[in-house]
């Protein structure tokens, strides 16, 4: 994991191994920040969806229980979205490096679309 400063705020980012291992012990909430469509052809179980297009930062749920790790396609949304949670006045927040190419790269699995019925399929 990787911790930056911001004005005060902390922003980690990590690797989709950690956030495999952290998902699975249920310590994180995962969000993922691309549009439904791309959610809907793949995604990582049990993330949840909130769109970059309808991101309200206020509306992101408290982090004493379990720690809010953003996640997009390559990574470079997810960690937008954690700035402007920074700016909404999270004190910290992560998102995964390489974003949902890096998780597929690291052959983690996810769901995916069955091609000749489009209905979903674990894959990976």
């Amino acid at each position: 994991m990787k911790t930056e400063m911001i004005d005060g705020a902390t922003l980690d980012t990590w690797t989709p191994e950690e956030v495999k291992a952290a998902l699975d012990a249920r310590e994180i909430v995962l969000i993922d920040v691309r549009t439904p469509q791309e959610y809907m052809f793949e995604h990582i179980e049990g993330a949840l969806l909130f769109p970059m297009a309808f991101f309200d930062a206020r509306a992101l749920p408290g982090q004493d229980g379990k720690r809010i790790v953003l996640h997009c396609g390559s990574g470079v949304r997810s960690e937008k979205m954690a700035k402007v949670a920074l700016e909404a006045g999270a004190d910290r927040i992560a998102h995964m490096e390489g974003g949902f190419g890096g998780w597929k790269q690291a052959k983690l699995p996810y769901v995916g679309t069955e091609m000749s019925t489009g209905a979903p399929k674990r894959m990976g």
